[in-house]
């Protein structure tokens, strides 16, 4: 098969296309021919040598989430056959045209959607369900703060959590990320370039601050978002793009009985993503279906073009997904 491949760590550059072995799938898992694959901000860091993948992934093949058609299934799997249009959740290896998946990290893709479509929906959807929804505890009626709402994070958060029925506020990089934020469904977007997000949440929740805050920022964020929070509010971090070292008012935890958590879900066992997968399918694929949550695919590329769509991805001039699609 053809795979897009890590040469070395480096630069978008060592992206390069080449040929490697069909996965061997085990008991429990399907062989899925890949027609697109979604780009993410951690297939970056492995391109650079900074986020290795779990034992027994590629350790050079990156990618997410993948979607296509099952052309092979395990003697466990019962639910999957050859044929089947699936998406999957998968600890590396999604740029290939050929990739292994555990059954129970694949959902279907619902019939009004494309595949690269389906492709940009995994590793986000898991991602926020498991941190906003499990971790943060984020309930109908309540409110959440959203860091990077225009990235492909903040659109699953944005529009899962205002179609269950959440007040959702959201920083962004420019005017016209906030007003896109907007139309996806944010009660109102902040521009943080322009603008203290602090004194925004202050002034839209008069004072009160919000529940849940899902976090990728880190760094000097960290005082901002313990103001930002409501009495019992719940911090989630899911990245520390400007770095993991914080200051933190421990007075100010403790006064308003906060919550600080956060969690890394690629390392977790197939038992946990399974359950996710669950829940999605229950709660959030019917709303896939109706139309009312809607992927997000801002650029496409063939998959002999994954250092363009790399290049970017780190531009973060995009607003949604960046999806890879491999000619069959």
């Amino acid at each position: 098969m053809k795979a897009i491949v890590i040469t070395q760590p480096g630069g978008p550059e060592v992206l390069q296309l080449t040929d490697r072995p069909k996965p061997v799938i085990a008991n429990d898992e399907v062989l899925i021919k890949v027609m697109a694959a979604g780009i993410n901000r951690p297939d970056v860091f492995q391109r650079k040598g900074n986020y290795p993948p779990p034992a027994g992934a590629p350790a050079d093949i990156p990618g997410l989430d993948v979607a296509g058609t099952v052309i092979e299934v395990g003697k466990a799997v019962t639910r999957w056959k050859p044929g089947d249009r699936v998406c999957a959740l998968v600890a590396s290896g999604g740029y290939a045209e050929y990739c292994k998946a555990p059954d129970g990290q694949c959902l279907p893709v619902p019939a009004s959607l494309s595949f690269p479509e389906a492709a940009s929906l995994p590793e986000t959807f898991f991602t926020v369900w498991s941190n906003v929804f499990d971790r943060g505890s984020l309930q109908p009626g309540e409110s959440l703060l959203v860091h990077g709402g225009s990235s492909g994070i903040g659109v699953a958060a944005i529009q899962m959590a205002k179609a269950l029925g959440s007040t959702v506020y959201t920083t962004a990089g420019s005017d016209d990320k906030c007003s896109f934020c907007e139309q996806l469904g944010a009660n109102k977007a902040i521009n943080y370039k322009t603008a203290d997000f602090k004194e925004g949440i202050k002034a839209l929740t008069n004072g009160a601050g919000v529940n849940v805050i899902l976090d990728m920022i880190g760094g000097d964020y960290m005082p901002g978002n313990i103001d930002s929070l409501a009495v019992e509010g719940r911090l989630v971090m899911i990245n520390a793009m400007n770095g993991r070292e914080v200051q933190l008012d421990l007075g100010k935890v403790m006064a308003k009985r906060l919550i600080i958590t956060g969690s890394m879900l690629r390392s977790r066992n197939t038992a946990f993503k399974a359950a996710i997968a669950q829940n999605l399918e229950q709660k959030i694929w019917p709303l896939l279906s109706s139309g009312k949550i809607r992927p997000i695919v801002y650029k496409t590329f063939d998959a002999g073009e994954a250092a363009e769509a790399h290049k970017l991805m780190e531009s973060s001039t995009h607003t949604g997904k960046i999806v890879l699609t491999f000619v069959q």
